[in-house]
């Protein structure tokens, strides 16, 4: 395919996979929080700019809370002050309330997982990749809405939204924005023509949905943050997986 989008786009590994690896010419990231859709257009416009920040940042926690206190007045300080955020909070949450890292990687508190160098290397491939990174600041289920009128050639979808189907907190602790209309996406999916894979967590709710809509749905283990071994579902319209 030319196209990936990917309408809940969070941290975009599966966008940036795509491009750096040339399975697809470009990918749309769509993303509906601000915090997040500012530190992707800092990364992808500002790049140089935002690496010099990572460069200097001293991340130490009187430092850490002082940035999370402040104002940013555009998308580079907004998009730095998500990415130390990320890179300094339990399992890297944004939502509000997310306490910082105590102990941390080997017991280095907020700077366990702040590797500068590291940082501005992945940073320096997401603006050199620019020309094929298209970011929408915007709700996914909107652009899945109109996709056929924005977009003139083949493309594949990645959907990965918050999980908050059948009840699960995950989404709402872990998302500022976690509002989905499961049902509504599900009728979205079934009336694209397009090919997409869908990740889900596991709940009938969404065993329901995948049924009536007659898409396939394997389940995969996964581990999560704690190292706990969780069930999600990986979801599509034709067969992924052989038996």
């Amino acid at each position: 395919p030319k196209l990936l989008v990917e309408p809940f786009a969070g941290g975009g590994i599966v966008s940036l996979t795509a491009v750096m690896e040339g399975l697809v010419d470009q990918c749309w990231m769509v993303e509906r929080d601000r915090e997040v859709a500012a530190f992707w257009r800092a990364a992808l416009y500002h790049g140089s700019a935002l690496c010099e920040m990572v460069r200097r940042f001293q991340p130490t926690r009187k430092e850490v809370e002082k940035l999370s206190r402040q104002s940013p007045t555009n998308d580079l300080e907004r998009g730095f002050r998500t990415l130390v955020m990320n890179r300094t909070r339990s399992g890297g949450i944004l939502a509000r309330g997310a306490a910082l890292l105590s102990y941390g990687e080997n017991g280095k508190g907020v700077a366990s997982r702040w590797y500068p160098e590291t940082l501005i290397h992945r940073l320096t491939a997401i603006s050199n990749n620019e020309p094929s990174i298209c970011l929408f600041e915007a709700n996914g289920i909107d652009i899945l809405r109109n996709l056929p009128n924005l977009c003139d050639v083949g493309y594949v979808l990645f959907v990965d939204p918050p999980y908050t189907a059948g009840g699960k907190r995950a989404g709402k602790r872990l998302y500022t924005d976690n509002e989905i209309d499961h049902a509504g996406l599900f009728e979205l999916l079934a009336g694209t023509n397009a090919d997409f894979l869908a990740t889900y967590d596991m709940t009938d709710e969404i065993h329901a949905l995948a049924r009536k809509h007659g898409f396939h749905a394997v389940q995969v283990e996964m581990r999560n943050t704690h190292h706990a071994r969780v069930s999600e579902l990986l979801i599509s319209p034709n067969p992924v997986f052989e038996k």
